[in-house]
């Protein structure tokens, strides 16, 4: 039976490419990238190559990007680091109430150390208002962490206008974007965005797990995550995971040169397979802007049907899919997204979320478009709801 991978947003397969990139760094070249004979050097040089590549991703600075072990790493460091350093100018901290959980339980646990938090709520569509951000400001705000494209509804947020009003209103309050899912995806650059902290991850984009860099614009006020050493520029101690760096440094050189291409391709089998759904079956509710969001990504609620039995039964066609964050798949609590979005539970509850990836063809689209239909149909008809509600209009 074909298997089709539709759960881009969760994790990508590793390119062929960077696992060639990385080979030697496991084998022959196996220094230290602290040492200072030949094979530490080796390393070292490998290390700054690959911190050009991610920089040149996003339009930093080299000296801006700091590798991490990934991206919720990266999103702790953001917002416990510019905590910890910037405690004497306020303990006001906002975000937004569909951030991903390594920002909002970070901001929980810096709640319960004495921070005040503020949890902006977001339209049916899942867009921050900036003006909500400029209304939420206090003398005591030192931060502002708005992720720059939802992981689970694909909503793209206005962080450059974001990013404007926050500079309007007090130039030493930092601005941080959790860009995991759009590094990448869509073109991002930090001097366009007007942001003072980025975090990515190198899994989302093809390369290794266990990998992400941190972007940390020049002069900003920040502690350290870990110390004990001075790699990273005394500001992440730790020996380097190489191998991964230099493959995270591949999938960077690789995406950037295909985004545009890809950009195209992917959302035009991403609008078909949301018209294909929207057309073929009744009581469905697309989730997400419908223009401001992700090339790859489709997010649908079927009334009447549980997300995780249509997980089961696509996946014996096959499929590969999810019904939110991976990193919440263990839960049977209902996505805090889609309820920040005005979903009822009981709608929630029957998400879909489908993303594309480089691999994935129109035919794949075709084949899913054929049989999600009939899967769904077949859950409803053993779900006692659905019987009562059988007359409703077709879409809600």
């Amino acid at each position: 039976m074909k298997r089709i991978y539709m759960d881009h947003a969760g994790t990508t397969p590793m390119r062929k490419e960077v696992l060639e990139a990385m080979l030697p760094y496991l084998t022959d070249r196996f220094g230290n990238a602290s040492s200072i004979y030949s094979y530490g050097r080796e390393a070292k040089t490998a290390l700054e190559d690959s911190r050009e590549k991610v920089a040149g991703l996003i339009g930093a600075d080299a000296r801006e990007v700091f590798f991490t072990a990934g991206g919720s790493e990266s999103d702790n460091w953001a917002l416990r680091g510019i905590a910890a350093a910037n405690g004497d100018k306020g303990n006001h901290i906002i975000t937004s109430s569909i951030e991903h959980h390594a920002v909002l339980h970070t901001c929980q646990d810096l709640e319960k150390q004495g921070y005040k938090v503020t949890y902006l709520p977001v339209d049916k569509f899942g867009l921050v208002d900036p003006e909500h951000v400029n209304n939420a400001i206090t003398d005591e705000t030192i931060l502002v962490s708005i992720m720059h494209a939802n992981n689970e509804i694909g909503t793209i947020e206005p962080i450059a206008e974001i990013s404007k009003v926050i500079k309007q209103k007090r130039k030493n309050i930092y601005f941080h974007t959790d860009a995991v899912q759009t590094v990448g995806k869509i073109p991002v650059n930090v001097n366009d965005l007007g942001v003072d902290l980025l975090s990515i991850s190198s899994h989302k984009i093809y390369g290794p797990k266990g990998v992400g860099a941190l972007y940390i614009r020049k002069g900003t006020k920040i502690k350290p995550f870990i110390t004990g050493g001075a790699q990273e520029s005394q500001r992440r101690a730790g020996t380097e995971n190489v191998p991964g760096i230099v493959g995270f440094g591949k999938a960077a050189e690789l995406i950037g040169k295909e985004l545009e291409k890809e950009h195209e391709r992917l959302s035009k089998l991403r609008d078909k397979l949301i018209h294909g759904i929207m057309e073929k079956i009744p009581h469905v509710r697309l989730n997400g802007h419908p223009t401001r969001r992700l090339p790859h990504n489709v997010n649908v609620c079927f009334e009447f049907i549980e997300g995780e039995s249509l997980l089961l039964n696509l996946d014996m066609k096959g499929i590969c899919a999810s019904s939110g964050s991976a990193c919440t798949s263990g839960s049977l609590e209902p996505s805090h997204v889609l309820l920040a979005i005005g979903l009822p539970h009981k709608i929630a509850h029957g998400s879909l979320r489908l993303t594309l990836g480089r691999d994935n063809t129109e035919e794949d689209v075709n084949y899913i478009l054929e049989i999600l239909p009939d899967i769904v149909s077949k859950l409803r008809e053993m779900s006692p709801l659905f019987a009562e509600r059988k007359e409703l209009p077709k879409n809600v």
